[in-house]
This record gives C-alpha cells, structure tokens and sequence, in this order.
C-alpha cells in the first residue's frame, strides 16, 4: 500500500470483506491476525488500528506485521506498537551489501540493524529474516553472517534457502547464466550446518525454515502448518476454513488490487474462488504442510504402514509418541516424503 493510494478507500474494503465473514468468525477464538503480502508496513497506523478493533481479538492474541527495514517503515514502528501490534517480522534478507544489490533489495544494511533495534524497544517479540546458499556464498561466509544475526535476534529467526522460481528475476538471470546457484551437495551442507548453529544457540528449528527458543514460535504460521482454519482478505490472499457443513474451503481473492476493489463493490467480498476440497485433497495437504514441522504429523495420517515403516528403515522418519517425524536427512528430502506418506 503506498502513500499515494487512497487509504480510507482501502480500508472500507477491508472492513466489508471482514463483514463478509462475520458469520464464520463468529464464536471463534481468534489466536492470531498476521498482516503480510507487499508492504503492510506502508499503511497509516489508523487503518492497522481500526482492522484490529474490527476484529474480536483477545490479550493473547498474536499480532503479526511484516515490515521491510527501510526508514521509512521502521519510523511508524512505535505507531504500529500503539495500534495494537505486539510481533514484527522484518524482511532483513542480508546485512551484507553486494548480496542486499543481487537481491535487489532497497535497504542497506545500517537500515536493517536500525529497524532490529527499533524493532526492540517498541514489540515485546520481533523477528527477521535471512537468505543463505546465495551464489559465491561459501559456508564460512554463511556462518559469520548468522552468528553476527544472532547477535541482534531475540527468540526467532526465518533463514531461507533461495530457491529459483519460474516467472522471477531469478529466474530469467539464471537461465541466461548470469549466476550460478550452489549444487544440491552445497545447499545440503549450508542447511546441516545451519541447524547446528542455531541448535547450539536453543534456538532448534522447529519448521524447516523457522528457528525459535521455547515459547517463541509463531503461532499464526504455526496454526497454518498445523492446517488449522484461517481466512485471507485482501489483494492474492489464500484462506482453509471449515464450515458449518464440516467441509474444508479453499479460497483464494482476485490479485489484481482493481479487480478485487471492484468485486468487493459489487459482491462486498473480493473472492475469486471459494471450493471445498475433497476428503483426499485435505488428506495432502495436511501431511504436505505438517511433515514440515519438528512435531511431524499423526502416524493415523498415513495409511501405507509399509511405505512407513520402509522410509523409517531409510532413516527419512522416526516415530515418536504416535508422530511421524522427518529426521534431518528426511528434511533434505522433504518432496519426496510427502509424495510417499500421502498414498
């Protein structure tokens, strides 16, 4: 959302497309509100504010905002703070200024330790972000970049991979061999040797990609891999509930900010699509998202005990208190788990 956007406008949308759900939320318990996607960070705090009072959250609800380390989002984080807003997640990505260039990322990295510090004063929980396996990246590079992270992080960290996506930047410059990316044997190293770092710092993993000390996971994307119900509003937001048939909903708004403007006008939502996905279809996606996570899934889950008990034998999964767990070589290999567990 930029300063040259119609903010009230915007905000009316959102407040009819929560109307728009009032039925399902009503009775719920709502155990978190994450605003992410683009750059929520550039809404004025009145409109943070008044998405939260919409909405029946308790003390203990989790308030999530993504922010980017630039001045000028880090400046409203007292704003954000009095709004309601008790955790920020900071799209840091690097701290190091040729890898912030190839990211194509405006802040630098004197920005990013601003916005951490900033980010300490006025959220009782923050956290950042980081991307490692970058081209020319060795793994001493790596090392001393997450330790120096660790040095400025509270009880969370995301440290992704990068990974090459079809329709990117990434994507074309690297099929025009304008970089290189680590091979499979490479990124399997960084990523073994990240989780021993952030290990010994308890910090564990307790998603592929998301590190946190006890007590200080994200309970928003916990409940997202967990496939408990959430529902999305705004420009390409994705939703799973239930209702009250029993039956899981698939939902998904229109991309294009114009297209949804216009459907929530018309219809008072800005839904694309809402479908209710199969029994099997569930089945997926539950294992696709849980397997993930260093709790694992339900053993009742897979229905091939002999598959698991052949991916066990592997060394892929171990099974702990009725969990299916990936071990860390299973992590490397996570594609591969949910395609077998799933039959």
């Amino acid at each position: 959302m930029r300063e040259s956007i119609d903010q009230d406008s915007w905000l009316n949308a959102y407040i009819k497309e929560l109307d728009y759900y009032k039925d399902i939320l009503h009775g719920r318990k709502i155990t978190s509100l994450f605003f992410g996607g683009g750059t929520p960070s550039l809404a004025e705090p009145r409109v943070i504010e008044t998405i939260i009072n919409k909405i029946a959250v308790s003390a203990d609800t989790e308030i999530t905002m993504e922010a980017n380390p630039t001045s000028i989002e880090a400046k409203r984080f007292a704003q954000y703070a009095k709004a309601g807003v008790n955790r920020v997640s900071i799209g840091v990505q690097s701290f190091r200024p040729e890898q912030l260039k190839f990211l194509g990322r405006e802040h630098s990295g004197e920005e990013a330790m601003k916005a951490i510090e900033l980010a300490q004063k006025y959220f009782p929980r923050y956290s950042f972000d980081l991307i490692y396996s970058l081209p020319e990246q060795s793994l001493a590079d790596w090392q001393k970049e997450l330790e120096f992270a660790l040095r400025l992080a509270s009880g969370h960290l995301s440290l992704y991979q990068l990974t090459i996506e079809k329709g990117t930047r990434f994507f074309s410059d690297h099929k025009r061999k304008l970089f290189s990316m680590p091979d499979d044997d490479r990124s399997a190293e960084a990523f073994t040797l990240t989780n021993a770092i952030m290990e010994s710092h308890q910090m564990p993993g307790y998603e592929v990609s998301n590190y946190a000390r006890a007590g200080q996971e994200c309970q928003h994307n916990l409940n997202y891999w967990r496939y408990g119900d959430y529902i999305g509003i705004g420009p390409g937001a994705h939703g799973r509930y239930t209702n009250e048939a029993g039956a899981k909903l698939a939902t998904i708004d229109h991309y294009s900010p114009e297209e949804w403007l216009n459907s929530i006008g018309t219809h008072g939502h800005g839904l694309k699509s809402e479908i209710a996905l199969t029994a099997e279809e569930v089945h997926q996606e539950t294992i696709l998202m849980g397997i993930r996570l260093r709790e694992g899934i339900d053993a009742s889950l897979v229905k091939d005990k002999d598959k698991l008990a052949f991916l066990e034998g592997q060394g892929l999964v171990i099974l702990e208190q009725g969990n299916v767990k990936a071990t860390p070589q299973g992590r490397l290999l996570l594609n591969r788990l949910v395609a077998e567990l799933s039959l």
